[in-house]
């Protein structure tokens, strides 16, 4: 396929518009990225494949340059949480961006709304998704609404929620909207439909509802996570249907805060079973995968691929020489980070590192290792036993005592994977990058995917420890890099 359209994409930041723009990007289209921080795309590998726009759908003024010469544009803004009658930013984007698309000549919006529109007991002020639509057809461009029931995928709120509580909560105590059924869709699934809207103008000027193909409760989804995780779960129901309390209940227990856990327990209040056939009479190649398979893609996602796209976040872009810690949930995972801005070239700091494990140990509280080292052989691990195999050099697959070499960029990056015996799986990564002449900042981030309540306990009863040693490490290996350089 030629390069010839030019397709526009707003919302790249987000979880959906984040997947689509590498698809699009791969199928050889030309993008155009509508984004109003420019530095929040900074590490995505399909950068120097697109053109990028600043600007804001709020400021008019910004759009018109943007949307020149564009064929179709993908409208992605959308902020999930409810409205008031003060609260229309996105309503008024959306006008915006219909009647500048209509000034511009486009030929083709495509958009991605929710099925579920009505605020908890109150018809009278839908959702802001559904009234974003209405406003983007204002201008008289032609508009693909898709409407999609709950998207299942690694990173996002309904899969991190339903995780998150069958991963920490052996016993739950679910409300009567948690039995109501659903049709949860893929992620995957819905970025097919988005993709295919471009070649199919039958979908042009039409609502489309997208569901997954089971109609299953919530109850059900978390059982069946379970099940892919081999995990057992006793679901117990209450009678009660009270949202505000389901949804501190899920702010407790997991990291999706209130205001978005009420918009999802929204979603699940009331039934969206299919009601058309729209989806599949336009798009009859595309057929979506059943929940169980979804969840077995989207935690191989995070085993095998999600931690990577973890490590390109803000902290990476920070300026000065403080040395932040941040503690985080992201993608299923706890996440420590960590950096210091050493004295020193890269290539200094990448040897120090390079060395790590073995004689040369871990620069601080050895005995700490070592005592970490028996513990794990005791209890049927490998220990501290196996070293290394070169004292100064790396590769891909090395073991460095209990950890391996998983990843390796020279001069650059290394990641290491835990092999000792722990409730999850566990990460540290080293990654160094220029600042200026004779200056790094060195990045350290520890990852742990907890496996159920024993993880968490593991993770947060050691902590401390944890936090001494890494804290230490990162700035030993800073101080021995400015010394040998």
């Amino acid at each position: 396929m030629t390069k010839s359209r030019l397709l526009l994409i707003t919302g790249s930041t987000g979880y959906v518009g984040g997947r689509l723009v590498p698809r699009l990007v791969n199928a050889n289209h030309r993008i155009r990225i509508f984004t109003r921080d420019v530095s929040r795309l900074e590490g995505r590998p399909w950068l120097e494949n697109v053109e990028l726009f600043q600007g804001d759908a709020l400021k008019p003024e910004t759009l018109f340059p943007a949307l020149e010469g564009v064929d179709t544009a993908y409208y992605l803004i959308t902020q999930r949480r409810r409205i008031n009658e003060t609260d229309y930013k996105d309503l008024l984007a959306a006008e915006n961006f219909s009647y500048a698309a209509q000034q511009a000549g486009i030929k083709h919006i495509i958009y991605l709304g929710a099925l579920e529109e009505t605020i908890a007991d109150s018809p009278l002020f839908p959702h802001s998704r559904r009234l974003a639509g209405l406003a983007l057809r204002e201008a008289g461009v032609p508009v693909t609404e898709f409407r999609s029931a709950m998207i299942i995928g690694s990173g996002n709120t309904s899969f991190e929620m339903i995780r998150y509580l069958t991963e920490r909560l052996p016993i739950m105590f679910l409300p009567r909207w948690a039995y109501i059924k659903t049709q949860p869709i893929a992620i995957q699934s819905v970025l097919e439909y988005l993709i295919a809207a471009l070649e199919t103008p039958q979908c042009r000027d039409q609502i489309i509802e997208l569901r997954g193909p089971e109609e299953l409760t919530l109850c059900e989804m978390i059982q069946s996570y379970a099940k892919v995780r081999g995990l057992r779960r006793w679901l117990i129901q209450v009678p009660i249907m009270l949202s505000n309390l389901s949804a501190n209940w899920i702010h407790l227990t997991t990291p999706i805060p209130t205001f978005m856990a009420r918009p999802l327990i929204d979603e699940l209040r009331n039934e969206t079973t299919l009601q058309d056939n729209k989806a599949s009479d336009l798009f009859p190649n595309i057929q979506p995968v059943n929940y169980e398979i979804t969840v077995q893609l989207a935690l191989e996602h995070l085993r095998a691929g999600q931690v990577e796209t973890s490590w390109r976040d803000a902290l990476s872009s920070s300026l000065g020489d403080t040395v932040p810690t941040m503690l985080s949930d992201q993608e299923g995972m706890i996440i420590e980070q960590r950096q210091q801005i050493v004295s020193a070239p890269p290539d200094a700091v990448f040897r120090v590192m390079s060395r790590l494990g073995g004689r040369e140990g871990w620069l601080f509280f050895n005995w700490a290792w070592r005592l970490r080292g028996i513990i794990d052989r005791v209890s049927g691990g490998i220990g501290l036993q196996r070293g290394r195999r070169d004292p100064e050099r790396i590769r891909v697959g090395d073991a460095l005592d209990f950890w391996r070499v998983e990843a390796l960029e020279p001069g650059r990056l290394i990641r290491l994977r835990a092999e000792m015996i722990v409730p999850g799986q566990a990460w540290l990564q080293l990654e160094v990058e220029p600042v200026e002449k004779e200056m790094t900042r060195l990045n350290q981030i520890a990852f742990f995917a907890p496996k159920g309540f024993l993880g968490l306990l593991y993770w947060y009863m050691l902590y401390p420890i944890h936090r001494l040693i890494f804290a230490g490490m990162i700035r030993e290996i800073a101080q021995k890099a400015e010394q040998e350089s």
